[in-house]
């Protein structure tokens, strides 16, 4: 089962460091049947996709609680075992844990598949967006329309070998 565990530029250091994604239990975004049901998908690139966005956004959460991190979301796609991965089957469709799992254990880091990080263009709008996450998830338009900025860009995909050369 393919998850995505977001982290920071650090968490990547760290994991990089320890060879794997943890201690348990972690906290990744997957093609859940939830999120199955709030894409209205049966496409599973298309789902994919929309679980790798979820971990984005948990990245930004992790940015806005990390002042001192690079203003780069990261997400680390990684290949589990069926079942490794556990949903919450009472989580609501709509809230902010869409497509959350939980993994009991510490992850390999040669599990991974690829790493995805965003550009240095995309820097200024994740800053904001991290700064303005607060507001936005106490109701202000226009808080929320800056944190919708940052989705705007693309997430780019590395390979795991490329980890060095990310977290420099």
């Amino acid at each position: 089962m393919r998850v995505y565990v977001p982290l920071t530029l650090p968490g990547l250091a760290e994991a990089y460091k320890a060879g794997e994604l943890g201690p348990g239990p972690l906290i990744a975004y997957a093609v859940t049947p939830a999120l199955r049901e709030w894409y209205v998908s049966d496409d599973i690139e298309e789902l994919e996709y929309a679980a790798l966005n979820r971990a984005a956004a948990a990245s930004l959460r992790l940015l806005a609680g990390d002042p001192g991190a690079s203003r780069r979301r990261v997400v680390v796609a990684v290949d589990v075992p069926d079942g490794a991965a556990v949903a919450d089957p009472g989580q609501a469709l709509g809230s902010a844990s869409l497509g959350e799992v939980r993994i009991a254990s510490a992850v390999p880091l040669a599990e991974a598949a690829s790493v995805h990080v965003d550009s240095d263009e995309a820097e200024a709008d994740v800053s904001a967006a991290a700064a303005a996450l607060g507001a936005a998830d106490h109701g202000d338009d226009d808080a929320q329309f800056v944190v919708d900025g940052a989705e705007d860009h693309e997430l780019l995909w590395y390979g795991v070998q490329e980890i060095p050369g990310l977290i420099g």
